[in-house]
């Protein structure tokens, strides 16, 4: 029997230290990962009973399960699933029967079953353009020096190196790619490149194609022996806002004069400062601005406009459907924590085509070119770049790697 190592939030750190100070020399700030005590997490697989057949996933950092939804479409089985947060938990275990496992530092990676692909939208907040201006603003750390969601991409990467799945596919606002002048994006890219061995391919996708709303995400899709991988080619014109609007929305949603006039007003001042902020007010044949987990607060992202009196919110079962989730998504929580839910949420449908164009390069022999490789028109060097093939061997100083 082939012994195998004990993977912690420990060795996370290591991941994090080492890609940085590779990079850019000198010493890793202490606040890059955070040790914890690891709890043994029970190795029995999620959704039944195992399927050999089935092309076996773990969801990171799953939220209210949109990863899932998507990739049961094509057939495969959940065996893991993991979210710190209470209300998310209780969201996914009534849609799913299934309690995902708390803080993802907290889990021992080799108490996570094997698996074929690694599935994880790791928290954006530290690189989001919103985020990080909310950060500045309050004296605080983002990216990589946010000691709480910062680190978490080196919990991926150490879950990758103990299990070697066959494929991963994570997603991240675009500002992942720009944040830091670009220093955060090449540390995760290397990471996964360079100390890992895997094959990246990367895109930025705005799911207006699939879903009315703008809402642009970068998705990194890697495979550990290199295959020929195609991104989806989705339309160019996507369903309008009348598609997900309920017949009789409760009155509740409508805004009161008070904050309506607020709004405006402080749109005005904004225009006046020659400012982009203000409210988005659209109508049944729009796309809407990107649904945040803020919206709760005013709803000023995405306002309806109603015909006689003041605009509306978008009510919960809307927001489900503005991110493709079907009428059949339980949701059992307050309407301040199901906005969260689904301002955070990946769109499904989106990862769904994703997840089906993986599975197909996974069914094709290792190694051996596709008949077409198409041309991202914004970036014509973008398919030669991410797919250049490396394999250095990851720097963590640990052996008897499983296979």
């Amino acid at each position: 029997m082939t012994a195998k190592r004990k993977g912690t939030a420990a060795s996370g750190k290591k991941t994090a230290q080492k890609a940085t100070e590779k990079l850019f020399g000198g010493g890793a700030s202490e606040s890059v990962c955070e040790d914890a005590v690891p709890y043994r997490a029970s190795r029995k697989p999620l959704g039944g009973e195992p399927n050999p057949e089935a092309l076996r996933f773990i969801d990171l950092f799953c939220g209210i399960g949109g990863f899932r939804i998507a990739f049961e479409k094509i057939g495969g089985q959940c065996v893991f699933s993991s979210d710190w947060d209470k209300f998310s938990q209780q969201t996914y275990e009534a849609n799913f029967g299934e309690k995902p496992h708390g803080d993802i530092h907290t889990v021992a990676v080799a108490d996570i079953p094997s698996h074929d692909v690694l599935c994880g939208g790791f928290p954006c907040q530290p690189f989001s353009i919103a985020g990080v201006s909310k950060k500045n603003s309050l004296g605080r750390l983002h990216g990589f020096d946010d000691a709480k969601q910062g680190n978490l991409f080196f919990s991926i990467a150490d879950i990758i190196d103990y299990h070697r799945p066959a494929a991963f596919v994570l997603e991240n606002v675009k500002n992942l790619k720009s944040h830091d002048r670009g220093r955060t994006f090449e540390v995760i890219h290397r990471t996964l490149t360079e100390h890992l061995g895997y094959t990246v391919y990367t895109k930025i996708i705005d799911a207006k194609s699939l879903v009315p709303q703008h809402r642009e995400r970068i998705f990194l899709v890697g495979f550990r022996e290199w295959r020929h991988f195609e991104f989806p080619k989705f339309p160019e014109q996507g369903p309008k806002l009348e598609t997900i609007l309920e017949a009789k929305p409760d009155p509740k949603y409508t805004l009161t004069d008070h904050l309506w006039n607020y709004l405006q007003n402080y749109a005005e001042k904004h225009k006046a400062a020659g400012n982009g902020f203000g409210f988005g007010l659209v109508t049944g044949l729009d796309t809407t601005r990107t649904l945040s987990a803020r919206y709760h607060k005013d709803g000023s992202e995405i306002l309806i406009a109603q015909k006689g009196k003041n605009p509306r919110r978008l009510t919960p079962r809307e927001c489900a459907r503005l991110m493709g989730y079907p009428d059949s998504h339980k949701i059992v929580v307050s309407d301040t924590q199901a906005y969260r839910q689904f301002g955070n949420s990946v769109v499904v449908p989106v990862v769904a085509e994703l997840a089906k164009a993986v599975k197909d390069a996974l069914k094709r022999p290792a190694g051996i070119p596709g008949d077409l490789v198409l041309e991202d028109k914004e970036n014509p060097n973008s398919v030669q770049e991410n797919c250049v093939r490396k394999s250095v061997k990851y720097p963590t100083g640990r052996s008897n790697r499983r296979k």
